[in-house]
């Protein structure tokens, strides 16, 4: 695969998979975006590679979409071009704010919190990008659901409200109106992934969770010219845990 002259544009990208993907397309021959809010990550991602041209750090709240327009007009006015959208900013409330009740039991900020990350952050980025690649005529997009988005939660509800929404009413949305402008739309709903060790529990049919490798090596297929005659597809990677969703 061969990402030469290509701008890939990643959210969340200072850390875990998201970074990973970032240093794969880099190797790729990529121009690579990383967006994040967490400006110590992202200068350390900085300083590990130094003053080079083809990288390109972001500060940036996905909640925020002034500051989503600021960062894609930077990645458009230092490249010139936005090949591959990558939106995979995101994260479940009950996680983040360590609350484990019901839905109904819940603070309604924590759940406005996880709609605006995981939905309006996506479709922040994506209102930009396909702005943009309409008039190049070319580029793909890519977002990230959940198993969750199919299996719902209690408590997280935002979380699995917002990933069922990118995987069905967004991606088929967004992939109609990219077609004649040759852009495409595809999202990647994993199950669990080893990123972090609560997941490696986590019971799937296979018996383990994914290797990042394994969703990373998807996001390359997707990017590439080798899924061209593919689009308002979503990838389930969850191992099968989608088949122990009536057991």
């Amino acid at each position: 695969m061969d990402f030469r002259e290509k701008t890939v544009v990643i959210t969340g990208g200072a850390s875990g998979m998201r970074l990973f993907s970032g240093l794969k397309f880099y190797e790729l021959g990529a121009n690579v975006v990383l967006c994040d809010r967490d400006q110590t990550a992202l200068k350390k991602v900085s300083e590990t590679f130094g003053k080079d041209e083809k990288l390109l750090t972001i500060t940036c709240d996905v909640r925020n979409f002034e500051e989503v327009k600021n960062a894609v007009e930077q990645v458009d006015k230092i490249f010139g071009t936005l090949d591959v959208m990558i939106n995979c900013a995101g994260g479940n409330s009950c996680r983040v704010f360590g609350h484990w009740d019901e839905f109904s039991e819940r603070p309604i900020e924590e759940i406005r919190w996880g709609m605006e990350v995981n939905l309006m952050g996506v479709i922040y980025f994506c209102h930009e990008a396909m702005h943009r690649m309409k008039k190049q005529k070319s580029g793909v997009i890519i977002n990230f659901g959940s198993i969750t988005g199919l299996e719902g939660d209690i408590g997280g509800l935002d979380y699995a409200v917002s990933k069922c929404a990118i995987m069905n009413a967004l991606n088929k949305c967004l992939a109609k109106e990219g077609a004649p402008h040759g852009v495409r739309v595809n999202c990647i709903a994993p199950g669990p992934v080893l990123t972090r060790p609560g997941m490696a529990n986590m019971k799937t049919p296979l018996g383990r969770a994914a290797d990042p490798q394994e969703i990373v090596d998807m996001v390359l297929y997707l990017a590439s010219d080798k899924s061209s005659f593919v689009t308002d597809s979503t990838f389930l990677m969850d191992g099968g845990r989608h088949l122990m969703m009536n057991e």
